[in-house]
């Protein structure tokens, strides 16, 4: 997944110089050396690798992909323990060498594992987020695309709460240019965006991470290209509306949890939250959503 995400940030040009950081020196160093003999066809200017952590010093943004792998049949939240033990380890040394980096977690579960790294670095809240329903979101697009036709870059839908099996399709504020999505009427294949539809697109999202890992083992590329967007925004201080994930403070009456919510995003890092409008199945799914990633931080003892 690190490989990826360096690999399109490289091809985006979203930052100028890349490090990848690694215990194995071998591999990190040959995987840098891959990506660095193709730069003269992307915008990037330099890529290196090393196994000293010290390659990190100075760096604007840390972008933390270690964790345990997901195996087939496994959740998110089955890899909780073990990343965290990570966690403990990793955080420290980035703050140290890097105490003004922006951090973002991808490492599953990613809203737990960014929940610990908040509170393992006592760094603001703006400062360390993760990539939350960052591609959620995007797979959710991808399907209402499918379904309408419509280029994929006019559907405005958002997915919120947990990077995982409880995360919430915010359908009451899914939009298609600026028609309510409830409004466009037929799909390409005569069906209606009804109750049926969006419940089978939710399971879809959920599952299609699922489905990957059965056939391949992982998911490498879709997040690589979601992080190199997120990073986008930060360097390029965009401002944009990114559903990553963050300590959120009474949000919809959700406190002292970090989960996905579609927030500001600049070179600050984490901005305001935004509340969009919930029917009251949503706001209960991200409520459950929100305890459920809360027991599991508890049971954790963060």
């Amino acid at each position: 997944m690190g490989t990826a995400v360096a690999y399109a940030c490289a091809m985006r040009g979203d930052a100028r110089d890349i490090a990848l950081y690694d215990i194995n020196a071998a591999k990190v160093k040959a995987e840098a050396l891959d990506i660095a003999h193709g730069i003269q066809f992307t915008p990037c200017g330099s890529v290196e690798g090393s196994d000293d952590i010290e390659i990190l010093s100075g760096a604007d943004m840390v972008i933390v992909t270690a964790g345990a792998k997901q195996k087939p049949g496994q959740t998110r939240l089955d890899l909780a323990e073990s990343t965290i033990n990570l966690m403990r380890k990793i955080v420290p040394s980035i703050c140290e060498v890097a105490p003004d980096a922006r951090q973002m977690y991808i490492t599953n579960p990613v809203d737990v594992v960014t929940y610990a790294a908040l509170k393992i670095s006592g760094m603001p809240r703006e400062q360390v987020f993760g990539s939350g329903t960052v591609l959620d979101t995007s797979r959710m697009r991808y399907l209402v695309s499918k379904h309408t036709g419509v280029a994929i870059q006019n559907i405005h839908a958002y997915i919120a709460g947990e990077h995982g099996d409880s995360e919430v399709a915010l359908w009451s504020s899914a939009e298609i240019g600026n028609v309510p999505l409830r409004h466009w009427g037929p799909t390409v294949d005569g069906r209606l965006f009804d109750a049926e539809l969006r419940d089978e697109i939710a399971r879809d999202v959920v599952n299609s991470a699922y489905t990957i890992i059965d056939g391949k083992g992982a998911t490498n590329y879709a997040i690589g290209l979601a992080a190199a967007n997120i990073a986008t925004a930060v360097l390029r201080d965009e401002n944009r509306v990114l559903t990553i994930s963050s300590m959120l403070e009474d949000w919809n009456g959700i406190s002292d949890v970090v989960m996905a919510a579609p927030t500001l995003v600049d070179r600050r890092g984490a901005g305001r939250v935004l509340e969009p409008p919930l029917t009251l199945r949503e706001r209960d799914g991200l409520t459950e959503s929100a305890q459920r990633l809360r027991e599991v931080a508890r049971n954790l003892g963060l």
